[in-house]
């Protein structure tokens, strides 16, 4: 099952391509910003639309975990507010299929013949932090996991980055840091404090294309009971392709519970 969890999350971890013009950023005074500076920073973000209906990405992954490492390759196709489709690879070579809508999260490997099928308490466990479609398809984006503009947050420059940290952080602790060229999302934090849980996810930069900013990769630290690390490169994105997401798990499949 630990390999399997492997090659699905690394699959769908993002969405960006490598080979486009980066984004030039900012420089900024580290200083203590008034609180409605925070109100500006996320409107300011959201402006930055994505304004597309599919997207064809490949990438390359690596994993590491206290057991091991490996690297992968997928095929992400996605339908925006849909569909997540994912075909893994191994050299080349097809290993696993998953996907992923608001209601179902399913995927199949064939080295072990098993298979899941079922809601987001796989991801939720992988990750370390409770996931839904929209927050998993707001990772793979470099937007916030959850909508800032229903919560508070206090507003500081730290960094060379604007700052928001979430006023009320008796149970749940975030902290978003976003470039002030275009307020870009740089990093995300979110730690469960009475789950132990926590995921660290930075984006190191983006490109635009098609009026869009996307970024080039992604680094995710997650921690529960062990640390997972997960670092992906990008390598062709295109957009608004007709596109098919073909998925059926084979016959004689094992299912397998998570724990």
């Amino acid at each position: 099952m630990k390999k399997t969890l492997i090659f699905l999350f690394a699959a769908i971890a993002m969405l960006s391509c490598k080979t486009k013009k980066k984004v030039a950023e900012q420089s900024i005074s580290n200083e203590t910003v008034v609180d409605n500076k925070a109100k500006e920073v996320i409107k300011k973000h959201y402006e930055n639309v994505l304004n597309f209906q599919t997207a064809s990405i490949r990438t390359s992954a690596s994993y590491e975990d206290a057991h091991q490492s490996i690297s992968i390759g997928a095929d992400i196709r996605i339908k925006k507010d849909e569909i997540i489709w994912i075909n893994l690879k191994f050299v080349g070579i097809p290993m696993a299929k998953a996907l992923i809508t608001p209601t179902r999260v399913s995927y199949f490997e064939k080295k072990n013949g098993t298979f899941f099928d079922g809601d987001y308490s796989i991801l939720t466990k992988m990750l370390g932090t409770d996931l839904d479609f929209q927050k998993v398809q707001n990772l793979l984006l470099g937007k916030p996991i959850d909508n800032l503009t229903k919560e508070e947050f206090i507003a500081e420059v730290a960094d060379n980055l604007f700052q928001l940290k979430s006023k009320n952080t008796s149970n749940t602790e975030k902290l978003y840091s976003f470039e002030s060229a275009n307020y870009l999302l740089k990093k995300q934090f979110i730690n469960q404090i009475s789950q132990n849980r926590n995921v660290l996810v930075n984006y190191p930069s983006y490109f635009n294309q098609d009026n869009m900013f996307l970024p080039t990769g992604v680094n995710i630290v997650a921690n529960q009971k062990d640390q997972v690390k997960i670092d992906i490169e990008y390598k062709k994105i295109t957009f608004n392709e007709a596109l098919t997401y073909p998925y059926s798990i084979p016959d004689g499949y094992t299912p397998i519970n998570i724990d």
